[in-house]
């Protein structure tokens, strides 16, 4: 590190990248060269493992605007060292705090400053993870830290949430305290216990940043935070509920970042990627993205229409809520049911408009349906979601709403059904060779290489935490970040023609694997284990 300052690679980490992708991809850009016009500025960008350019490569030429690149690789160690050091040079506008003073245990230090009682109410917890298992306000996230006590604490809670990656918070009260427990990588962790008066005082301030109504406990109530931090619009979606020994609340992060929206980071298997690739290409039709929620059904999207806007043309969308600013020449449009601004009507205003490219956000009625339908019927390409369990029975689903079969066949071009696995942590992690049982039951070839997550009990966390040998990435978990298992249904003769012959979901299914290679979302998940991606537990989730 000797030769690069952790103030310029902070500066060029925050001038091409973000700290977050860097983390998560293992890339930190260390210099750059000077250089006498005509001839190109050179970049030298660190790597852990030249095989990750295949997956970052298009994301790095796009942000650096046209630089030259030289790559030079580094250790997942080294990097995590540089990026550690660059982080500590961040300094909180208005404040002279670091970002590492938001860590856990300056979570517990901020609301224990709201509380006059027992300091020692409040702990930190953990959970055991077994492998087998309207106004937009833009004010800056960090000038909570400069009211009072429990502006800061609330302001500390959803910094660090920011950081760590969380996407919803839950804070519940129990009969002598409030935990609080976050949902990281799709799956609901302990987090820290707190003395009633500073839970009620937590939610209090919350509730007000979210203009809700304060003295309103004994009915529910939602509201939404809009702030920025570290350059990013971030939306926490707020509810509240009276509950048996007080007032509950949960908040949804809607990180608006837009780093992950590219096919070529989302879609890991090739095969699909470019067969997905192809259906979007099409310039009328309708695609479907279906599974439940939460499954990353509104980034794959973001992400096709980003590849669709050419300049050239009309790209409209209906959203609840608008996750992402797409920018471009995407116009984008907040559904407003309280002014009728439905799904349904966007889409009769969206067709006087003279679109090329709609999106619906989600179709969830026989109106929307048949209305998609028609859509695409008239020459446009219509993106929309179900909630639905695989792609063959998002077929089944329209039927339900009352769409007929003829239309069905005439305009959906495709169904992408999908799933978000946890990531196994690369920096913990160990690679085996797959068991002769788990051969057998997961088809996997005998002697197979995979990776195994390091996933500690509780007593372990807390004896690590305490020698600071607690992994700094997953911090004992096994897991960081999630990926997708997707499964690309074509709509085809023959699968028009099963569909016209009323064949069951589990049919479809069958013919598409057997007619046309389909991947499902089990033999998609069980690539990702050959890739290192993700593990076996995960893998049982989709099977």
């Amino acid at each position: 590190m000797s030769q690069y300052t952790s103030s310029s690679v902070r500066s060029l980490v925050d001038k091409y990248f973000s700290l977050q992708w860097c983390r998560d991809n293992l890339v930190v850009p260390l210099s750059v060269s000077p250089s006498l016009p005509p001839e190109p500025q050179t970049i030298k960008i660190a790597i852990a493992n030249f095989q990750y350019l295949g997956a970052v490569g298009n994301t790095i030429k796009e942000r650096i605007n046209g630089l030259e690149c030289e790559f030079v690789e580094r250790s997942p160690e080294k990097i995590n060292e540089i990026l550690d050091l660059a982080a500590e040079e961040k300094l909180i506008s208005g404040d002279n705090l670091a970002i590492s003073e938001f860590s856990e245990d300056a979570v517990i230090a901020a609301l224990q400053e709201t509380n006059d009682g027992n300091q020692n109410e409040f702990s930190l917890d953990f959970d055991e993870f077994l492998e087998e298992e309207v106004e937009d306000d833009t004010s800056d996230l960090t000038d909570e830290m400069l009211g009072s006590k429990t502006q800061k604490a609330a302001g500390t809670v959803l910094i660090h949430a920011c950081q760590t990656e969380v996407s919803d918070i839950h804070i519940e009260p129990k009969e002598d305290s409030y935990k609080i427990r976050v949902r990281r990588d799709g799956v609901l962790q302990k987090f820290l216990s707190m003395p009633t008066i500073s839970g009620r005082q937590l939610i209090a301030c919350l509730k007000n940043m979210a203009n809700m109504d304060i003295a309103e406990k004994r009915a529910s109530q939602d509201g939404k935070i809009l702030r920025k931090f570290e350059g990013n619009r971030l939306e926490f979606r707020c509810s509240t509920a009276p509950g048996k020994h007080g007032e509950g609340m949960v908040l949804r992060i809607l990180n608006s970042s837009t780093n992950m929206l590219n096919l070529d980071t989302l879609i890991n298997v090739e095969s699909v990627r470019e067969q997905f690739r192809k259906a979007i290409l099409a310039n009328n039709g309708i695609i479907i993205v279906s599974g439940p929620t939460g499954s990353g059904k509104s980034t794959t999207l973001a992400s096709a229409l980003r590849e669709k806007d050419n300049g050239e043309l009309k790209i409209v969308t209906a959203e609840d809520p608008i996750e992402y600013d797409l920018g471009g020449d995407i116009v984008q449009h907040q559904v407003n049911r309280a002014k009728d601004q439905t799904f349904a009507n966007f889409l009769k205003t969206f067709m006087r408009q003279d679109p090329d490219v709609i999106l619906i956000g989600e179709t969830r009625d026989p109106e929307t349906a048949e209305s998609s339908m028609d859509a695409a019927e008239t020459g446009h390409l219509v993106f929309t979601t179900l909630h639905a369990n695989t792609s063959s029975s998002s077929l089944t689903r329209l039927l339900d709403m009352e769409v007929p079969k003829y239309k069905i066949n005439s305009s959906v071009r495709a169904v992408l059904a999908q799933r978000l696995l946890r990531r196994v942590c690369t920096s913990c992690s160990v690679e085996r060779q797959i068991t002769e049982d788990e051969s057998r039951v997961f088809r996997l070839r005998p002697g197979t290489n995979i990776r195994q997550a390091n996933v500690l009990s509780e007593e372990e966390k807390i004896k690590r935490k305490s020698e600071k040998t607690l992994c700094q990435k997953c911090n004992g978990i096994g897991y960081k970040g999630r990926v997708g298992t997707y499964e690309l249904l074509l709509i085809n003769k023959k699968i028009q023609d099963e569909i016209s012959a009323n064949r069951s979901d589990r049919e479809i299914e069958e013919s598409a694997v057997q007619e046309n290679g389909m991947l499902t979302l089990r033999s998609y998940a069980i690539e990702l284990v050959k890739m290192g991606l993700t593990t076996l537990p995960e893998l049982k989730k989709v099977s």
